[in-house]
């Protein structure tokens, strides 16, 4: 375990951020947290690497205080707002950066990796929003932190651009990192996390793995093409696009066996899991437990 929150409180002004989170942070994972604006995944963080305080509770990064200086030097951050020194070049934007660590990589291994090669020498203020948060997730690898804490880190980014970065997220973890995620993109979870934690109002409502979450929804999607829809039982949403509908039910396969039974005539027949948005939706309204 590489950090670790234990029952800890947090207020923001009148707002109570944290009202008793616990969580871990195990070596070698990759947690996204994920949760609605005003979850308090921000604020978490921002405990996490020292940078606030408890109000109660308990804070361990790599068994010690994240506000103390030797606590922070497994870490790597990219924070979801990142001002540059405006007088300063890219390469040297990650020159300062890796001042800070004992045993950085190389200047053009970063540069080449988060495809900044060709910005290299332009100046910072001229960097349009996705080059400079490529640069900004650049520098959370910067120092070979053994913890990597990301918060929104693929946000403004184009869609292939946030795959690449995905690449280097996936590659930092199998060489033995740790990455604490916060996103937006419900896809970007499903397609990076070993587990995820779902925040809400300060709290944790649930965590485990993607699948497991979905899972816990209990329900599966039933797709097909019709003129018209069959009275069926056991459905607990419909959703319509053109002559495709969608339907959410806990027994899959009996609706099915209805379907086929009521004559009505059908074609395209899909039987799928939920996503993890849709989990993830269910885990706010409180159809899901912990």
């Amino acid at each position: 375990m590489i950090a670790e929150v234990q029952n800890v409180y947090k207020k923001l002004g009148r707002v109570q951020a944290l009202a008793g989170v616990s969580l871990e942070v195990n070596e070698g994972e990759l947690l996204a947290l994920l949760g609605p604006n005003g979850a308090g995944k921000t604020t978490l963080v921002s405990l996490l690497v020292g940078l606030r305080a408890p109000d109660a509770g308990r804070i361990s990064l790599g068994g010690g205080d994240p506000r103390q200086p030797s606590s922070r030097r497994i870490l790597g951050v990219t924070p979801q707002n990142t001002g540059f020194p405006p007088a300063l070049r890219v390469h040297e934007v990650i020159d300062l950066a890796r001042a800070h660590y004992p045993n950085p990589p190389g200047t053009e291994e970063i540069l080449r990796r988060f495809d900044l090669a060709d910005l290299a020498k332009r100046n910072v203020n001229a960097l349009s929003g996705g080059q400079a948060r490529r640069l900004a997730v650049a520098l959370a690898f910067s120092g070979s932190p053994r913890l990597a804490v990301l918060d929104e880190p693929t946000t403004g980014l184009d869609v292939e651009s946030r795959r690449a970065l995905w690449e280097q997220i996936v590659r930092f973890k199998r060489e033995g990192g740790t990455v604490l995620l916060t996103t937006h993109y419900l896809e970007e979870a499903e397609a990076l996390a070993d587990r995820v934690v779902v925040l809400a109002r300060g709290r944790v409502l649930t965590e485990g793995s993607p699948d497991e979450i979905k899972r816990r929804v209990g329900l599966r999607r039933v797709r097909f093409a019709a003129a018209t829809l069959p009275d069926l039982s056991g459905v607990k949403k419909v959703e319509r696009e053109g002559d495709r509908y969608t339907l959410w039910t806990a027994n899959a396969d009996a609706l099915v066996r209805e379907l086929v039974l009521s004559g009505a005539e059908f074609s395209d027949l899909e039987v799928l899991p939920v996503s993890l948005e849709e989990a993830f939706l269910a885990v706010l309204d409180g159809e899901v437990s912990a």
